[in-house]
């Protein structure tokens, strides 16, 4: 089940031009940044009260980042949703006939396993679904 928008991911071209930007911009510093070399990014995170925003950058031109960027430029990159059960979530939206971008949850940044759903079954916009790791 969807508990909650989770985070809102932001491609950037640097880093550390963004980070000065969005710290200018909501007022705080970003609380964690990390590179997850699975999906070829950097990744700072900031947070005002509940809202979490991310931006990720690429670390390779093989970067589903970087490959964004290219097409689309810098901007919104996705949705994401925390959900309870990832499985479960994935599962369920399987049998409703959305795509999913993998077929079992990965670890993503933020200690978060994480599951991609196609944008073509959900207007445009990628959706991610996250579930903390519990450990």
């Amino acid at each position: 089940m969807l508990t909650n928008v989770e985070h809102i991911g932001i491609a950037v071209r640097d880093i550390s031009a963004s980070n000065a930007l969005f710290s200018k911009l909501l007022n705080v510093t970003p609380y964690k940044s990390e590179t997850v070399d699975s999906e070829n990014v950097t990744t700072s995170f900031f947070k005002i009260n509940q809202t979490k925003i991310e931006l990720l950058e690429a670390t390779s031109p093989e970067s589903p980042i970087a490959k964004f960027l290219e097409k689309k430029g810098e901007g919104i990159h996705h949705i994401a949703f925390e959900v309870d059960d990832i499985k479960a979530e994935m599962e369920r939206l399987k049998k409703e006939g959305f795509t999913l971008l993998n077929e079992a949850p990965k670890r993503g940044a933020d200690n978060k396993l994480v599951c991609f759903l196609h944008p073509k079954d959900t207007n445009g916009v990628l959706v991610e679904l996250c579930q903390e790791i519990k450990e």
